[in-house]
Order: structure tokens, then C-alpha cells, then sequence
């Protein structure tokens, strides 16, 4: 079963950056796609971004595009993701969940079928 685990998680002040980490465990990432998603206290889970198995397709939620970028490299099986320009509304934990088919890119939640466990970034001076 495809295990994965985030980190890169922390605390950064508004218009700080910060690079999250998807990696998985024994199991080969370049059948999957991998989505990013938070929730923050209060609020229902939201797609952030996501990437296709080849890394040929991405998409970004409008909250996040021209800020966030989504990357993969197969090899080390990672998916990244690089946030620049945070603002406090981006604090929530922030997990990755790989789908199949790859080839497709989804930010929605219930065509995921493998979870992490989450990683909190705060956003806050």
C-alpha cells in the first residue's frame, strides 16, 4: 500500500517561503498523481494544487496561483511544493494524497484514494 509522508512544515512570517515535501514510502510515486491540500481550524478541506504522474500537467487553486508551485521529481519519489509570497490566510496543515489514473489532475478531494498525515505551516508575524 502506497504510504505517504510531508514535511517542510513551520512557522514563516507574511511574504516568507517555505517547501513542502511529499515522499512515499517503498512504493513507486510515477503511477500516481499527487494533489496538495489544507484545511484550516474552522474550515472544510480545499485543493491546492496537483500534479499528473509525468509532470506533464498541473493545476492551482486561484487562492494560490502566481505564489505556489507544484514539482515531482520520480526518481527520489517527491512532490514538492515551493510557496512563496505566504500570507496568514495560507496557515492550515497541509497534506498530499496521490490518485490514480495518473494522467489526470484533480483538486478534488474524494478522487483520492492515499493520504499523509500532514504537516502544519503557520503564517504569522
Amino acid at each position: 500500500q502506497l504510504q505517504l509522508v510531508e514535511s517542510g512544515g513551520g512557522l514563516v512570517q507574511p511574504g516568507g517561503s517555505l517547501r513542502l515535501s511529499c515522499a512515499a514510502s517503498r512504493l513507486r510515486l510515477d503511477y500516481y498523481a499527487i494533489g496538495w491540500f489544507r484545511q484550516a481550524p474552522g474550515k472544510e478541506r480545499e485543493g491546492v494544487s496537483s500534479i499528473s504522474s509525468d509532470g506533464g500537467r498541473t493545476n492551482y487553486a486561484d487562492s494560490v496561483k502566481d505564489r505556489f508551485t507544484i514539482s515531482r521529481d520520480n526518481a527520489k519519489r517527491t512532490v514538492y511544493l515551493q510557496m512563496s509570497s505566504l500570507k496568514p490566510e495560507d496557515t492550515a496543515i497541509y497534506y498530499c494524497a496521490a490518485k490514480t489514473p495518473g494522467w489526470t489532475v484533480s483538486l478534488r478531494d474524494e478522487e483520492y484514494d492515499y493520504w499523509g498525515q500532514g504537516t502544519q505551516v503557520t503564517v504569522s508575524s
